[in-house]
């Protein structure tokens, strides 16, 4: 189902930006270099400034380095509860609740 309208205008680069920052004020605000950031999380010290300075990161080392920064639990809680913004899909939501594959349909 598609909606009408999306006032999301957020890029994926927008986010990146925005968790990038998140993470250098982060580790910042607990006094950690790079180095010591990456000696906690596994995450080299090389990976950590490109994802600061570049905002590119692999999931993995991204959930390494939010975990060491003691965001486990905000981790495990993105995307546990369903978005909707129509009634029409939170009707849909609630019928494929407990579906084990999905099914094309896009544009329908």
């Amino acid at each position: 189902m598609r909606l009408l309208y999306d006032f999301n205008l957020d890029t994926v680069n927008d986010l990146l930006v925005v968790l990038a920052d998140h993470v250098k004020k982060r580790r910042l605000e607990k006094g950690l270099s790079r180095e010591a950031l990456s000696a906690l999380s596994g995450v080299p010290t090389p990976t950590i400034a490109k994802f600061e300075q570049k905002h590119t990161i692999s999931l993995g080392s991204f959930v390494a380095l939010a975990k060491a920064l003691g965001y486990t639990k905000a981790l495990k809680e993105l995307l546990s509860e369903p978005i909707f913004n129509t009634m029409e899909e939170l009707e849909l939501i609630n019928k494929n609740k407990n579906r084990k594959k999905g099914r094309h349909e896009m544009g329908k």
